[in-house]
């Protein structure tokens, strides 16, 4: 009996103190933007976000990221639902690789792939260099819709992957039904296969909104070379160039908070009224119904393109402009070089200097993190009480929160005259920063290995006479481990080359991988960036494909 107290006890205190650690993390950050929004002159003005707001540049930019974020809906529309029916109804669905393939450009970053466009398209880019009848292309590529297309481009997976599985979970009897009445293709898809669509269509849609109008990397800069102001680079601008003016920049922030949970608020609306039952006791199967062999051919061609547009010409911009000896000479054997990365690989360069500073704060943060992670999800557990509902609804706030917004908050935080701890401009502010931003994912991958454990095995070991302590190293820690080392792994491989945190945080001087590539950039010297480009993303490929052979090891040794 007193075991079974002390146990619940520790259990309410472990979540006390997750959510005072997550309050303090990011509840109080976001709370600061609202704050300083409306706290101006020493003086409470509540009307000051939409003052701001209300000034009709500042209105224009919202709505540019608004009509910004609705275009690549459909352009993500576009590329994803063809896609998906695609790998479900031929026979491409039997290439597993393929799904590996289909996250490259959601593994790379947006600024990366952004700069890999822009190299191909420019005047005398390698589209002109190839193919000079097709020149022409690139002025109307910077525009807007040049815009839509790279985004589309980069979160399209985001949507392919909710839409193939939805489209495996409706399996193939009601299209048959359907069929077997003479409905023809389209009347089947529009009145029985689209309907069941709504609800994961409705999730992918919110999920590409949010990234869009939260993205940071393309807007600074694709967006910049077109004249294309969004919310996030106007926070930006407002933040780290003369004159400073956190008023605007935490209403701004405000602003774009406010939007994205509206948008997360209608999205859980439109999922509950448009949600059905389709898994049930007789099982899936999928449509017995050939399709032509046309349509396989077709299907094979669409992957083929979409491939080549998503994967094959950024990253062979990329490659190229680090391999070459001169720009002005362009795509010739001659003007092959390796010096870019030899001098990136210098031992006290400039540049390994940055991909050694991006590597060691990239490790410390996904180490704090994995440790946070795993606490919050085993407080967390199966998310009975209302307590627990709330730790992870914190703790996954980063996810649904624009980063740069985020960031804001923790500069406001952190740099307050009445903050004990002088964190602010320190390296300890980059590795809070990067654990507060990544920690939901090391929370979403344990707490998805937590619940597919049987709660007899605790049972098991507490009638045992097993110690809390006992019962989680023994029991809970090894079969969680996989959650965990995975959370660490996309921790480290997102935080290594994230750019808005580290342009708005990292102390003078200082340079990490990502920053790096962004100002060899702008500053004309691409085939340094470029270079860095290649090795960071090659980097943690490896490091990824290393995981997932030890974790396919794992599992056969295992079974």
């Amino acid at each position: 009996m007193n075991n079974s107290l002390q146990q619940r006890q520790l259990k309410i205190w472990s979540m006390v103190l997750a959510l005072l650690v997550l309050g303090l993390l990011i509840v109080v950050p976001l709370a600061e933007i609202f704050i300083q929004s409306v706290y101006r002159d020493g003086q409470l003005q509540w009307s000051a976000p939409l003052r701001t707001l209300a000034n009709s540049e500042m209105m224009g930019v919202l709505l540019a990221s608004i009509w910004l974020g609705v275009c690549v809906i459909l352009g993500t529309t576009v590329l994803a639902l063809p896609l998906a029916w695609v790998m479900v109804n031929t026979r491409l669905s039997r290439w597993r690789w393929l799904e590996i393939v289909f996250l490259i450009p959601f593994m790379t970053p947006p600024y990366i792939g952004s700069m890999g466009w822009i190299l191909f398209m420019q005047k005398s880019g390698y589209l002109e260099q190839l193919a000079p009848g097709l020149a022409g292309l690139g002025g109307a590529f910077f525009s807007f819709g040049g815009m839509v297309v790279i985004m589309s481009l980069h979160l399209y997976p985001f949507l392919y992957l909710l839409l193939r599985g939805a489209l495996e979970r409706i399996g193939g009897n009601m299209e048959e039904a359907a069929a077997i009445m003479g409905a023809p293709f389209m009347y089947r898809f529009r009145r029985v296969v689209a309907p069941l669509l709504l609800s994961a269509f409705g999730m992918g849609a919110m999920l590409v909104f949010v990234k869009t109008i939260a993205e940071f990397g393309t807007p600074v800069t694709f967006g910049k070379r077109i004249g294309y102001e969004v919310m996030t680079s106007e926070i930006h601008k407002y933040i780290s160039s003369w004159p400073i003016d956190f008023g605007k920049a935490t209403s701004l922030s405000s602003v774009l908070l406010t939007t994205c949970l509206l948008v997360w608020y209608v999205q859980s609306l439109v999922n509950r009224k448009h949600t059905y039952g389709l898994v049930g006791g007789k099982g899936i199967r999928r449509s017995s119904m050939s399709s032509g062999s046309w349509l396989h051919w077709a299907g094979g061609i669409y992957v083929f393109l979409l491939l080549l547009a998503s994967v094959g010409i950024p990253y062979f911009s990329i490659v190229a402009a680090s391999t070459m000896k001169l720009r002005g000479v362009g795509l010739a054997w001659n003007n092959f070089t390796l010096d870019s990365y030899k001098e990136l690989l210098s031992w006290n360069s400039p540049s390994m200097k940055a991909l050694q500073t991006s590597l060691w704060l990239s490790l410390a943060a996904s180490t704090i993190a994995v440790f946070l992670g795993t606490w919050f999800a085993v407080v967390i557990e199966r998310s009975r009480s209302r307590v627990q509902r709330t730790i992870d609804l914190f703790s996954l706030l980063p996810n649904t929160v624009p980063g740069i917004v985020l960031v804001v908050g923790l500069i406001l935080l952190w740099n307050s005259p009445w903050m004990p701890i002088p964190l602010y401009n320190t390296y300890g502010m980059v590795i809070l920063t990067y654990v507060v931003l990544f920690v939901p994912y090391t929370v979403q991958y344990v707490k998805s290995a937590f619940t597919q454990i049987d709660p007899s095995l605790f049972h098991a070991g507490q009638v045992f006479g097993g110690t809390p302590g006992y019962i989680f190293r023994r029991v809970l820690l090894p079969l969680i481990i996989p959650g965990m080392l995975a959370g660490w792994m996309m921790t480290f491989t997102i935080a290594s080359r994230e750019l808005v945190g580290s342009l708005l945080i990292l102390p003078p001087s200082v340079k990490t991988s990502a920053t790096y590539i962004y100002a060899q950039f702008e500053q004309g010297q691409v085939s340094l960036g470029m270079a860095m480009a290649v090795i960071s993303v090659g980097l943690t490929t490896v490091l990824l494909i290393l995981l997932e052979v030890m974790g396919s090891k794992r599992r056969r040794t295992a079974s």
